[in-house]
């Protein structure tokens, strides 16, 4: 595992074709490992009929609303969890 709970981590900008399981709006974002989900066969490639025998990390990345929707207006504190695979995140900046 390259992170742990409470690292900042960003998410990588990226537009790859095809089926990725990291949403749009959370690309290029920074957020915290909330928590770590296990490992898993990297699903991008099981979409693709292939063995997957890669195995990958999946955290759990907390952002703030205001980090992904600029103009939210709730509260402050609030926040998404959105499960981010390994292969997907860096180290903050």
């Amino acid at each position: 595992m390259r992170f742990s709970v409470g690292d900042e981590v960003r998410v990588r900008w990226a537009t790859p074709p095809g089926h990725v399981r990291t949403p749009y709006y959370c690309r290029g974002l920074s957020g915290r490992i909330e928590r770590i989900c296990g490992q898993f066969h990297n699903p991008e490639e099981l979409a693709y009929g292939r063995t997957g025998d890669t195995v990958v990390t999946l955290y759990r990345v907390r952002f703030q609303q205001k980090t992904l929707w600029p103009d939210y207006t709730g509260p402050e504190k609030d926040t998404v969890d959105i499960e981010v695979f390994e292969h997907w995140l860096e180290t903050a900046r």
